[in-house]
């Protein structure tokens, strides 16, 4: 089983983001995604810039994927898009149904937000081009198990199996919103937030997380502790979300988890210090995403 970096959801500064990158290549993940999947008003990196990162990822012996952005605006986004899906250095990651028809039966990544629930979809994507499909955030264990059943020969599965989860998106950006300032003059409050902006309930109760126009679950998703389960399932990869702090340490879990050094119970209670917030995984157990599952073991 291996580890993918998942796309940068924040908003970090030039150095700061250059910086990660450059600590990632020596991190024992195999496949890095890159690129803007959130606001084009995020202007820190071009797409030049993140092709200058694939580069040195790869010189560094991993697998960079340029990831296409989730929600498109403006003609702008479709010409940068359009720049993303025509480039052949690099394998895309498609999120929307237009960057598939842009790739036309090239090879790509089918990202979470294609929201494919089915086996005729599955079969549809894989038509297009798709040799690897990453689960939809919100589907179980149960969704899955049955589509790892119909999926077509020769076609990777990659599971989000840490982070938070990108829930939805907006016209609106919610920061900007938050500091009483419209969208074209947000003054790029996102930046602010490097893990972004905690939602909570009028009761104090964590809700959900801002993060510019894309709205976040409020706990941190961990599949640390269903890791063999995932490997039963015949799950090829796992994606883990960057965050700004203690990164390469959750990624060393992680591999030292996949590859039998830790046991996993061990693992999570190490890494539950690491988390900008608590841990949940309760879409894996088909229960409301904010609830912790333990595993069995810890229940008695």
């Amino acid at each position: 089983m291996k580890l993918s970096l998942g796309p940068l959801q924040y908003y970090w500064s030039r150095v700061a983001t250059m910086q990660f990158y450059e600590s990632a290549c020596d991190w024992p993940v195999e496949v890095v995604y890159l690129g803007e999947t959130v606001c084009s008003r995020r202007h820190e990196l071009r797409l030049d810039d993140w092709l200058d990162i694939a580069q040195m990822l790869a010189q560094a012996g991993k697998v960079p994927v340029l990831s296409s952005q989730v929600l498109l605006e403006s003609g702008r986004d479709v010409n940068t898009l359009r720049k993303v899906t025509e480039q052949a250095d690099y394998l895309v990651e498609a999120n929307d149904m237009g960057a598939v028809r842009l790739m036309q039966g090239r090879d790509f990544v089918a990202g979470p937000f294609l929201n494919v629930y089915n086996g005729p979809v599955l079969d549809l994507i894989a038509s297009q081009g798709a040799v690897r499909w990453v689960m939809p955030l919100e589907m179980g264990r149960t969704g899955l198990a049955q589509l790892q059943q119909d999926r077509p020969a020769g076609l990777e599965t990659e599971v989000f199996a840490f982070g938070r989860l990108p829930l939805a998106f907006s016209a609106r950006c919610f920061a900007a919103r938050n500091r009483n300032l419209p969208k074209d003059n947000c003054q790029y409050v996102c930046m602010d937030y490097p893990d972004g902006l905690l939602l909570e309930t009028r009761e104090g109760q964590g809700f959900l997380t801002i993060n510019g126009i894309q709205t976040q679950s409020a706990w941190v998703y961990t599949l640390l502790e269903q890791i063999q389960d995932l490997r039963d399932l015949g799950v090829d990869m796992l994606r883990l979300s960057p965050q700004s702090q203690h990164m390469d340490a959750v990624v060393h879990l992680f591999k030292d988890v996949v590859q039998g050094r830790i046991q996993a119970a061990d693992a999570h209670e190490d890494m539950l210090p690491l988390l900008p917030a608590k841990a949940c995984n309760g879409f894996w157990h088909d229960r409301p995403g904010l609830e912790w599952v333990a595993p069995v073991s810890e229940r008695f």
